[in-house]
């Protein structure tokens, strides 16, 4: 007489059915995870995407026009030009951050995360459908940033390839940052921390409004310690053509940082690390 059989576990039928469907099985679950994601920017955009906006403009007003006639240090170039990139960079980067690790967290808290979990989709699926909603708002605000911004100061797009690829790496790490903060967050306000703490003043000190040049020594060394300061220099290049650092090296050191970021955040979600309860 045969033994019986013990049934599989049920992950291991979910995998099963995965690896049978290959990369693009799950990719309804995807889609759907990416439009609720997206929705939730949408729906509340007047605090996802309009306020960011505001304050970056009121930034352009206040420093820009007002005081960038006393200020005369940067060559040819006009002060409210020249702080045009740093601020558009400031805003995306922290509404790709604050976008995933808000959702992430409150996903986590509310437990609804464990509906995304047991979804047919692959982890990789999971991990760029959460990255797409903090991609898509910041994408909304800066383009809502240019608009704005071009008619104020005329600035342009002197290098477009190099614009584009810093403001991909900037966004997709930021993205990821977002997603394993978000993922070991015990509180609402360990988010927010480094947001805060941690995020915001190294923007600010990455050059937003000056040029490392004109600090003294030892705070122009220092300065190239902050990876924040290669990615405002690669996207001031994209815009205006203008750059402390060779924008070759602050891509690759965009793209070191970047990428082991989302690396992490892929392997959260494939070994299910802290995401299960």
């Amino acid at each position: 007489m045969s033994a019986t059989r013990a049934p599989a576990p049920a992950s291991k039928h979910v995998g099963a059915a995965r690896a049978d469907h290959g990369w693009r099985g799950g990719m309804g679950g995807f889609l759907w995870l990416s439009r609720r994601e997206c929705l939730r920017v949408l729906k509340l955009w007047t605090q996802t995407v309009l306020a960011p906006i505001i304050s970056s403009i009121l930034f352009i007003l206040v420093f820009g026009l007002s005081l960038g006639s006393r200020i005369r240090d940067f060559g040819a170039v006009e002060y409210e030009v020249f702080i045009v990139p740093g601020l558009i960079t400031m805003a995306m980067v922290q509404a790709a951050y604050n976008n995933t690790s808000s959702s992430v967290f409150q996903g986590r808290q509310d437990r609804y995360i464990n509906d995304i979990l047991s979804a047919p989709m692959h982890p990789w699926q999971m991990n760029l459908g959460y990255a797409i909603g903090g991609i898509v708002r910041s994408l909304a605000i800066g383009a809502g940033l240019v608009a704005l911004a071009v008619p104020l100061t005329g600035v342009g797009v002197a290098h477009p390839l190099a614009l584009l690829a810093a403001l991909l790496l900037g966004l997709i790490g930021f993205s990821a940052l977002g997603t394993i903060v978000g993922i070991f967050a015990e509180t609402f306000d360990n988010h927010t921390f480094v947001s805060n703490i941690v995020i915001l003043p190294l923007v600010f000190l990455g050059g937003v409004f000056y040029s490392i040049t004109t600090l003294a020594s030892p705070w122009q060394e220092l300065s190239h310690v902050n990876p924040l300061f290669y990615l405002v220099n690669a996207v001031r290049y994209g815009f205006i053509g203008h750059s402390d650092v060779n924008v070759a090296l602050s891509l690759a050191v965009v793209a070191a940082i970047a990428l082991p970021l989302y690396g992490w955040a892929q392997w959260l979600f494939s070994t299910g690390r802290r995401l299960k309860a």
